[in-house]
This record gives structure tokens, sequence and C-alpha cells, in this order.
């Protein structure tokens, strides 16, 4: 994690939490989170390259463990990627849950 993401990256959560490369480092060591699944869901995932920079999207099941808590939830990711002279860089990434039909109107 340390080395691929940015000093200055940030992830905004679904729920308007910003979590910097410092938070992600410390949750990772302290394993209060334990995933047993973490993957795209299949078709969903697209990969967008301008030049030096990268967006990936997709919708993105989690299943697993949090505080001994089950978690087993979607969400819709957007993850930025800027190629420096030392590799790629995650830079911002972006979490929202997935509208139920009953929202979509």
């Amino acid at each position: 994690m340390d080395r691929i993401l940015a000093d200055d990256f940030v992830l905004m959560t679904g729920r308007g939490s910003a979590l910097t490369k410092a938070d992600l480092i410390k949750e990772a060591r302290e394993k209060r989170t334990i995933y047993e699944h973490q993957e795209e869901e299949e078709g969903t995932q697209k990969v967008r390259i301008w030049g030096d920079t990268a967006v990936v999207t997709a919708l993105l099941r989690i299943k697993g463990t949090r505080d001994q808590r089950p978690l087993d939830y979607k969400v819709w990711f957007s993850d930025t990627y800027v190629r420096t002279p030392a590799g790629w860089r995650y830079v911002f990434g972006q979490a929202s849950t997935p509208l139920s039909k009953t929202d979509v109107k």
C-alpha cells in the first residue's frame, strides 16, 4: 500500500468520510477489517486512460468482518491513478452505495 498510494492520496467514502494514505495504512496494520471476498461484479469494470491518468470504475462486492462483525455489501467505486517517473500511483478513490430499485424513479 505504501508504494502504490500517492502521499496525498484521498479516499471519499459513501458516507462522506475522507481517508488519507496514513488512515488506510493504519487500518491495515490494526487488522480490524478482515476481507474474505473483495472483487468486482463481473462485467462492471471499466478502465479509461487519458495520457498519464487512468480511471477504473466497477461495482465491488465486499464481504468479511470489521471489529468481528460481519460485512457484506456492494459499492460503486472510481479509482484514479497517475503515471509518475516511479510508476503508477493511486491518487484518489471514491465509493458510493448503489441505489436500490425503489430509490430509482
